[in-house]
């Protein structure tokens, strides 16, 4: 256990390091406007000049006021420590110590992280199961049908070419016009992401027995279906879920997506889009790192039954 963790922890202190070094040049032009209106003296020319200036420069010219980039109101990049305490002001705060919390109102607060992290969450559960449906479909038939594999397949890759920023706004239009509205639309489009690594997958998967494997069951008579229940299937559970976890994170991004162009008031891709309006970049990155929570959760849940599933199949540890 301590040599899974300690190199997971380094990892993450190096990239709070880095975050917290680097918002010091992001931020010091900022920092350095504040102060010349406030009267300090400040190195670097005029507003205009220190524009196209080098932010490093610029620190070093100024390091008395350099520190102050982790403390700005509005800052271009926000401190680890701005956006954990946003962090816990929306979320433990927000539900234990408000009035619209769940401790004091009895229902999730509509300004909480968690509340529109459940919005998404339902989104990318519901497409997640859309997309995980349809891909093992299509697997099994592009294995069972050389028709399929030359005709579908290369759909499901030219599919997954087109921007998904650009096809979200459309999918909604249409759906919108036909009376689909709420959590369908953003269903499908994480369906849409979520769908093809699960087909790649389980192709993989379902043609991984070797052709001794194969000879044998034909030999003994076996249909097609009882090859694909007996043999072909149990093959391909690992690759199944090496999948899941890619279409898991998919699903989730298109979740997000699919708020963005609906003027959506819940889920994390509206509290996004509301700190871009109003340039609340705390707010933003906040939400971003409970998108990031939440899809590690998950993933690490799906881990958590691909070891069960593959230790009751046989699999060595």
């Amino acid at each position: 256990m301590r040599g899974k963790v300690l190199p997971v922890l380094a990892v993450v202190a190096a990239i709070l390091l880095a975050w917290t070094l680097a918002a010091i040049p992001m931020n010091i032009r900022e920092v350095l406007s504040q102060a010349e209106r406030e009267g300090a003296t400040v190195q670097g020319g005029t507003a205009i000049e220190r524009r196209d200036a080098s932010a490093l420069g610029l620190v070093l010219a100024n390091p008395s006021l350099a520190l102050a980039g982790w403390s700005q109101e509005r800052p271009r990049l926000p401190s680890p420590h701005q956006v954990a305490i946003e962090l816990w002001d929306s979320t433990i705060a927000e539900e234990a110590f408000s009035r619209r919390g769940i401790v004091q109102s009895g229902e999730f607060s509509k300004k909480s992280l968690i509340y529109h992290g459940g919005v998404t969450l339902s989104a990318t559960l519901l497409g997640f199961a859309f997309g995980t449906a349809l891909g093992i479909l299509l697997a099994v038939g592009i294995v069972h049908s050389r028709t399929m594999d030359l005709s579908v397949m290369p759909w499901a890759v030219v599919s997954q070419t087109i921007p998904i920023i650009a096809l979200a706004p459309m999918i909604i239009v249409v759906l919108y016009s036909v009376g689909v509205q709420g959590i369908i639309p953003k269903a499908i489009i994480s369906a849409y992401l979520s769908f093809f690594p699960v087909v790649v997958g389980m192709v993989k998967g379902l043609r991984s027995p070797e052709p001794s494997q194969l000879d044998l069951l034909r030999t003994y008579g076996a249909s097609a279906a009882q090859t694909l229940w007996t043999l072909r299937l149990p093959a391909s559970v690992p690759y199944l879920f090496a999948s899941l976890k890619i279409a898991m994170a998919a699903s989730l991004v298109g979740a997000i997506v699919g708020e963005l162009p609906t003027g959506a008031v819940a889920g994390l891709g509206a509290r996004m889009l509301a700190g871009s309006y109003y340039g609340q970049t705390v707010q933003i990155w906040a939400a971003l790192l409970t998108a990031a929570f939440l899809a590690a959760g998950i993933v690490g849940l799906i881990g958590v039954a691909e070891r069960r599933v593959l230790a009751r199949m046989g699999a060595p540890a």
